[in-house]
């Protein structure tokens, strides 16, 4: 019998394409829009924190100011609504509008770029790493930059053994677990860089959200992370 009259007719097989993922970095805030490209996953603002920024963060944290907030917010009353929230007095006033106003021109920035009405936002100071583990978000895409600190840590999708995330870990640390080869593999973001994490609910990503984990902070630092997030 000829092989080819067992194969059915109109169904040829294609072999599957491997998932592409990587990172769009510049130093400019037009690349933000990079996130719409399927073969992306990471998307790096490449942004030095301002030096009047980074001194009105650094006095914020020193003098207290600063408490962990959780809010939702529109372009509209990001502003009103983060200066409402934090203890305003006549030492901090200037520190905390500088800081607030960088803030609500991420949210503005980040709910225009996704057709968002509103944002789900999050301000943290930290002391200890928040997500020590390596991990995938089950969210559409987040927003993260570190004000002071260290910042994120991310694994490039061609070099990540998926299989062993979460259980697959079999209780070893990351770096023993198999999950990727090599210390020289973990990626990290820096102080003032704005990032778009894409996550596994974007739309055709699943299996390609991107993998990352908060990093290791020694014990007399404080960072001030802040997250924006779809609602």
């Amino acid at each position: 019998m000829n092989a080819n009259a067992l194969a059915p007719l109109g169904n040829t097989m294609q072999p599957t394409k491997p998932l592409i993922r990587k990172a769009a970095q510049a130093d400019s805030a037009h690349v933000l829009s990079d996130i719409y490209n399927e073969n992306v996953n990471i998307v790096i603002w490449q942004r030095a924190l301002a030096e009047k920024l980074a001194a009105s963060v650094s006095s914020l944290i020193a003098t207290n100011s600063i408490k962990d907030l959780e809010l939702a917010v529109t372009p509209d009353d990001a502003f009103e609504k983060l200066t409402t929230a934090l203890k305003i007095n006549d030492t901090n006033r200037d520190s905390i509008h500088t800081l607030c106003t960088d803030i609500a021109l991420l949210v503005d920035m980040f709910c225009c770029l996704f057709e968002l009405k509103r944002a789900g936002l999050r301000l943290t100071l930290l002391t200890r790493p928040m997500c020590p583990r390596f991990h995938v978000d089950r969210i559409p895409c987040r927003l993260v930059t570190t004000y002071q600190g260290v910042a994120t840590q991310w694994l490039e999708h061609n070099e990540v053994e998926r299989s062993k995330l979460g259980a697959g870990n079999l209780g070893k640390p990351d770096e023993s677990s198999g999950l990727f080869k090599s210390i020289s593999n973990i990626k990290q973001l820096k102080q003032g860089d704005i990032a778009l994490l894409k996550g596994e609910y974007w739309d055709d990503n699943e299996g390609a959200g991107l993998v990352h984990r908060s990093p290791p902070v020694e014990s007399n630092e404080q960072r001030l992370l802040l997250t924006l997030d779809f609602i």
